[in-house]
């Protein structure tokens, strides 16, 4: 071994150990701060918020309290919003999911006429803004009567939300060997048989990934919740955007409002994190 490859061994198994432990640590902390602000500025009461930084009460911890979860919980319009934002999430995410993964077997695996050109157009929506749909469909679903109420706002992401998830699992689909469809297909298994108990099983990281992506990208969405929900179907980022722009300072229900809406999306990750890991690094290793 030269000496070379001795310290450039060496350096690696510094920076593996140390350097780059603590600087990821360092990165964490630094991500983490509005967090834990923001935590802290929900416990805290207006007048100490409006006065002083939240950082101040990590001297004084036993000023904080839960007094601002309590007022917000007893708003029905922000407790009806939480709830608005599960009906639109959780509907959207398993249309999602469930229509791109028939389409994209269908797409991977399936011989129809216009099969290729079909899947083109799909990875041509992909470039469409959303700003572009926004009138058009508004006065589609004017006419339809749909406008305004929580099946206007499902059918809009669902819409949106279909090319990218089309073209992610069909690509992934696409790489399953075919010598273990073939192998079912002689077995006696239907195109329904193999779809569901040899597709979707092999393709659980990618669908856990979709679902996680999807139901973050609804769950966080404001412009399509405040063009298209009316005030009894509103999601909760549209409720807690019309507080902020009615009284402007009430950090005392933005701030646990905010985090209460933060929570949701945390748990489902770290619900889903070993299914969303394999689903990222599986095209790395295949």
């Amino acid at each position: 071994m030269t000496g070379r490859t001795r310290s450039s061994r060496g350096l690696t198994r510094l920076l593996g150990s140390g350097i780059t432990q603590a600087l990821l640590v360092v990165v964490a902390l630094v991500w983490l701060t509005p967090t834990v602000g923001l935590f802290i500025s929900s416990l805290r009461p207006s007048g100490d918020n409006a006065d002083s930084g939240w950082w101040t009460a990590l001297s004084h911890p036993g000023s904080l309290g839960f007094s601002n979860y309590s007022h917000l919980l007893d708003d029905s319009s922000i407790t009806q919003s939480f709830w608005n934002t599960v009906m639109i999430s959780v509907p959207t995410t398993f249309a999602v999911v469930v229509l791109a993964a028939l389409a994209g077997y269908a797409f991977a695996w399936l011989r129809f006429p216009g099969r290729d050109w079909i899947f083109l157009v799909v990875v041509g929506l992909l470039v469409v803004p959303l700003q572009v749909g926004l009138l058009p469909v508004a006065k589609l679903f004017g006419t339809l009567g749909i406008f305004g109420s929580i099946t206007g706002v499902v059918l809009f992401h669902v819409a949106y939300g279909l090319p990218f998830a089309v073209f992610l699992l069909r690509n992934y689909f696409a790489e399953i060997p075919r010598e273990m469809l073939e192998a079912a297909r002689m077995d006696g298994g239907s195109e329904w048989t193999i779809f569901l108990r040899v597709v979707l099983p092999v393709g659980r990281p990618a669908l856990a990934s979709l679902a996680i992506f999807q139901f973050l990208w609804v769950w966080n969405d404001l412009l399509v919740g405040l063009i298209f929900a009316d005030s009894g179907s509103q999601p909760l980022t549209v409720a807690l955007q019309s507080q902020m722009r009615q009284f402007g300072s009430n950090i005392d229900i933005l701030a646990p409002g905010a985090f209460l809406s933060l929570l949701v999306p945390l748990a489902v990750f770290f619900a889903f994190q070993r299914h969303f890991v394999e689903g990222v690094m599986a095209g790395s290793v295949k």
